[in-house]
């Protein structure tokens, strides 16, 4: 597997790939790879020419008080389970290659990025939109693939691409889960033994409220109270809601009753880490 970190040998070997029209897939990540990750490699190993990924963890996505210097870093061990599935190419950048001295510009998405998660972490999605459409720029994916878990940030990098004109196609990919639901996350390593056992209960909302929903439940207000009882009930006194919601599943307004495709989305901090999730309701 190569290893490129200078973003002109990245667009000067993206150009070859392209001149001799060869397809080239993309998966971004931040590292500390695991089976989320992994099933995204396989599906463009399957489907590309060039199967590339990219490791940078990005500073413009993480606030002052957020977990930047601890985010967890294996760089080697993330390079053999990219080769273990067949990668071919790394784009591993040092941070003052993406964001040079004087670096001013970023891709802001409004609306999309201002609700969910965007509460919480102003300028986090302002981030990521930049970062990737640096990768997208530098790497010349015609395909790109992202998790469902981050249900937001999918949607906020698809209208990107679309209102920027990138002409590269994104696919988004089930959420992979551990074997009690909850869904994998690099954040999952901060958990303790008692953390990660209370964090289940995030996918078991989830499954309530799919069942409600099966049932006939439409009403947003009646499926969010009873999200938010089923997380209130978990005994874990370090657990703290940070949103519950649905909403409308292509441009997340807000709902009263569930008569299009929505998404019910939560956010948890458990122990100090915070952990989304997400589910499909389609009437």
């Amino acid at each position: 597997m190569e290893i490129l970190r200078d973003p002109e040998a990245m667009r000067e070997v993206a150009g070859q790939f392209r001149a001799k029209g060869l397809r080239i897939g993309l998966v971004p990540t931040m590292g500390a790879l695991h089976e989320g990750h992994l099933s995204l490699m396989r599906r463009c190993r399957a489907e590309s020419d060039v199967a590339a990924w990219s490791l940078f963890v990005n500073p413009a996505q993480f606030g002052p008080h957020e977990d930047l210097a601890r985010y967890p870093r294996d760089p080697e061990g993330d390079g053999a389970k990219a080769m273990g599935v067949g990668m071919d190419l790394c784009f591993a950048p040092e941070v003052a290659a993406m964001y040079p001295e004087g670096y001013r510009t970023f891709v802001d998405v409004a609306e999309l990025s201002g609700v969910l998660c965007g509460v919480s972490r102003p300028g986090h999605f302002r981030g990521v939109a930049t970062v990737v459409a640096k990768l997208f720029h530098t790497v010349q994916p015609h395909v790109a693939y992202f998790g469902q878990k981050d249900y937001q940030q999918s949607l906020i990098i698809r209208r990107m691409v679309r209102d920027l004109a990138f002409g590269i196609e994104t696919v988004v990919l089930p959420t992979v889960r551990e074997a009690d639901g909850l869904a994998m996350s690099s954040r999952n390593a901060y958990l303790s033994a008692a953390a990660r056992k209370a964090a289940a209960v995030l996918p078991a909302a989830l499954r309530w409220a799919e069942g409600e929903f099966a049932r006939g439940g439409r009403s947003v207000k009646a499926l969010v109270d009873g999200m938010r009882q089923c997380i209130a009930a978990e005994p874990s006194a370090a657990l703290e809601i940070n949103y519950v919601d649905i909403r409308d599943a292509e441009d997340l307004a807000p709902l009263e009753t569930i008569d299009r495709p929505a998404v019910a989305a939560l956010a948890v901090r458990i122990g100090g880490t915070r952990l989304i999730d997400n589910t499909l309701l389609i009437p």
